[in-house]
Parts: structure tokens; C-alpha cells; sequence
């Protein structure tokens, strides 16, 4: 008998634990928290409310040489319409003055109470693409019709979707033709993938197209200085050998070989 009071004990003990009872609500309580939710979202509202003054006020900031301040001023106020300071939409106004000409990047902040600041950086640029297009110091872009092209900027050109290699290359060798006492004028890519370059002392370097990389080290090394001492007697440098390079002078038909080589010029 003992036995069987027990086990019955501990069967009650488990029906009690595996019972369940939705617990007691203070109803009094909940509608007194729910009644101050309401009234914390009613006073954030009037805040909120309060701060959306309408934008009377637009301040651009930046150094400024091609980019007008009040076009800037102007593309913000087109894209305000009724918004306050609070809700206006400042990564739209962004993006609408990076579209501007010559605009690199832009921030737009709100100045308290009616007011917004615009900070703006204008493009630089490295050289010109083409005709009329124009690339930043990234090798980006950024004008295909320039209506004003600095005439000091080299002239780099290729097929289309290689500006960013092209301008690569630009940057890669110009501070070592610096060094040297030369400038690049134009440096070309053409559809062959072959590489010409031309001085601002007119002279024409043939890289070509292999080992391009190895044959501007031997120009640099091997060759410059014979094309600054006598820049005026030479026509190009034909760097496309594999153990030297030749010399065209101006008003002759001779070339002439600078080094030994075994190979024709190979591309």
C-alpha cells in the first residue's frame, strides 16, 4: 500500500508541474502603460513637428573653379519641393549635386533651425580623353563633352572601356619621365593593344605591345637622355627589340641602331 501511495504522490507532483495557467493580467496597469506609450509617441510628434521648419536657408561651401555655387544651390532647392528640415531626403539632395559637371563628391548636413550646409569637392583634372572627355587623377571619366579643356593636359586616347588602364599607365610612368626633364604630351593605346608615346619635345616612343613594361625601364635607362640632349635631331625611339632599340632622326630616311639587337622589331 505504501508503494502505491507513493507512485500516486508522485503522479500528482507531475500533473502539477506539466499544468499550465495564464498568469493574472493587472489590467489597470497595462492600460495605464499603453495610455503613457501614446503619450511619449504624441510628445515625440510635436518635436518632431516643431523641428520640420521649412529650408529658407542653403549654404555651399568648397574651393570653387569650375563648379558655380549657385547651380549647386539650385539643384537643392529643385529637389527640396515641401519637405521640412527634418524630413527632407539628404542622400537624394547628394546624389543630385554629384551629378553635377565637374562635382566629385558632396555632403549635405542640416543647419539648425532652417537651414542646410552643402560641402562640395570639384573634380581634378589629370588629362584629357579623346577629343573633349576629360579624366580624374583616378583614371575615371567624369566629362565626355568638356566645353573647357585645359590645353597643359596630356592627350591620352584608346579604344572604348580602356580609360582607366590608359590613365593607369599614364600615371605609372609620368613622374619618371619628370625626373628626366620630359613630359608625356599624348600617350596612345590603339585597337592592336600596341603603346606610343609622344614628348612635349617631339619625340615618339614605340613601346608596342609585349613587355611593355620592361621596354619603358630600358627606355628610361638606355634612352632618355640621348632624346633630351638631341631632342631636336630625333624623330622616334622604336623600343620594340629585344636586346636594344633604334633612332629615326628628322629629314632622313636612316635609321639608326643605339645598342645591339638580334630581332627585327617584334609588335
Amino acid at each position: 500500500m505504501a508503494l502505491f501511495a507513493n507512485r500516486k504522490a508522485r503522479n500528482r507532483r507531475r500533473a502539477e508541474k506539466s499544468s499550465w495557467e495564464m498568469p493574472e493580467i493587472d489590467w489597470h496597469r497595462l492600460a495605464y502603460g499603453t495610455s503613457g506609450f501614446a503619450a511619449v509617441a504624441a510628445f515625440l510628434w510635436l518635436i518632431v513637428t516643431a523641428l520640420d521648419q521649412s529650408i529658407d536657408r542653403v549654404v555651399v561651401q568648397g574651393r570653387f573653379q569650375r563648379v558655380s555655387p549657385m547651380d549647386v544651390e539650385q539643384a537643392v532647392r529643385d529637389r527640396i519641393h515641401d519637405a521640412g528640415l527634418v524630413t527632407v531626403d539628404l542622400a537624394t539632395l547628394q546624389r543630385a549635386i554629384e551629378e553635377l559637371p565637374w562635382v566629385d563628391t558632396a555632403s549635405v548636413g542640416r543647419a539648425w533651425p532652417r537651414g542646410l550646409q552643402v560641402r562640395v569637392v570639384e573634380q581634378v583634372a589629370a588629362a584629357r580623353w579623346g577629343a573633349n572627355g576629360l579624366l580624374n587623377d583616378r583614371g575615371e571619366l567624369f566629362l565626355s563633352e568638356a566645353r573647357f579643356i585645359p590645353p597643359e593636359l596630356p592627350r591620352l586616347s584608346g579604344p572604348k572601356g580602356t580609360e582607366t588602364l590608359v590613365a593607369k599607365r599614364y600615371l605609372a610612368i609620368q613622374g619618371r619621365l619628370v625626373e628626366g626633364g620630359v613630359r608625356i604630351a599624348a600617350l596612345r593605346l590603339d585597337a592592336r593593344g600596341a603603346w606610343d608615346i609622344d614628348l612635349d619635345n617631339g619625340v615618339r616612343i614605340r613601346l608596342g605591345r609585349r613587355q611593355v613594361d620592361e621596354r619603358f625601364e630600358r627606355f628610361v635607362a638606355a634612352a632618355l637622355r640621348i632624346v633630351v640632349q638631341r631632342s631636336a635631331e630625333i624623330n622616334y625611339v622604336d623600343m620594340r627589340y629585344t636586346n636594344g632599340f633604334s633612332v629615326g632622326w628628322r629629314g632622313s630616311t636612316k635609321v639608326a641602331a643605339v645598342d645591339e639587337f638580334d630581332d627585327a622589331p617584334e609588335g
